[in-house]
Parts: C-alpha cells; structure tokens; sequence
C-alpha cells in the first residue's frame, strides 16, 4: 500500500511569519497537535504545541512570537508514493508520530499520522512504528 492511499489530504500550515498565538488558534480550530510550516510556497518545518510549549512559553516568549523561532526546521517527509511499511519503520526510526507527504516536485499533498497508519492497515504496523517511537534515547529533541 501507497502513503498516498493512507494519509491525511486537507491539510492547513502555518506560515513562517504568523506567531504562535495564531498557529495555536489554528491547531484548536483543528484539534491538531503539529502543523507543517511555509514559506513563500515551501516546506521549511513543521510547529507542534509540544514546540510552542517548551520552546516558547517554558522559556518566557510571548504570544506574538514568530513562528519560525519555535519550529522544528529539520523537517522529516515522505513521498506519496512510497510504500507505507516502509515510511512507517522511518517513522519508527526517526522517532516521529507523524510526517508532512509531498509529491515529486516537493509540493506537501497530505500529512501521515500514526492514526493514519492504524486505520489504513490495521496488522500492527502502527503498533511497531509507535514501540520505536517511544524508545527512550532517540535524537529527536526539542531543546534545539
């Protein structure tokens, strides 16, 4: 199976530029935890409220801060192309729940969530990303 056959096509960003007040407001009309990031078109990173919570707030910026100063800029993706067992032991590896899709030509198309993943597949796939995730020690960090 396909990621373009599992993953989340409506998919809204923030941008750069907006501050984390607005992205927030974003993710609570969402129900979202992360957004990926644009900027002029293009993928540069991608905002969790984990992000806004210990990159921003625990460190005393306000609500009128840049996106781009709190955002992840390494930003992990997958092609819509790719098969899904694949992405999801990346998933695993990588340490991360879920991953901005983009086409050939790097245009975003979708997001993958571990939720994706269950629902579309429902053998324990997700279950294994979501083991590897959870391991302590990965190089995901937010303190960057």
């Amino acid at each position: 199976m396909q990621v373009s056959e599992a993953m989340t096509r409506d998919v809204r960003v923030a941008h750069a530029e907006e501050t984390i007040e607005q992205a927030a407001q974003l993710m609570a009309g969402l129900d979202a935890g992360a957004l990926p990031v644009s900027e002029n078109s293009r993928l540069v990173g991608m905002i969790t409220d984990r992000d806004i919570a210990i990159r921003a707030v625990a460190r005393g910026k306000g609500p009128d801060t840049p996106v781009r100063d709190v955002m992840t800029d390494d930003v992990k993706y997958c092609f819509e192309d790719q098969q899904l067992e694949d992405v999801s032991r990346n998933m695993g590896d990588n340490q991360v729940r879920r991953l901005p899709v983009v086409n050939r030509e790097k245009q975003l198309v979708g997001i993958l969530s571990l939720g994706d993943l269950a629902i579309a597949t429902r053998d324990g796939m997700a279950g294994e990303a979501l083991t590897d995730i959870s391991r302590p020690g990965g190089t995901h960090t937010q303190t960057g």
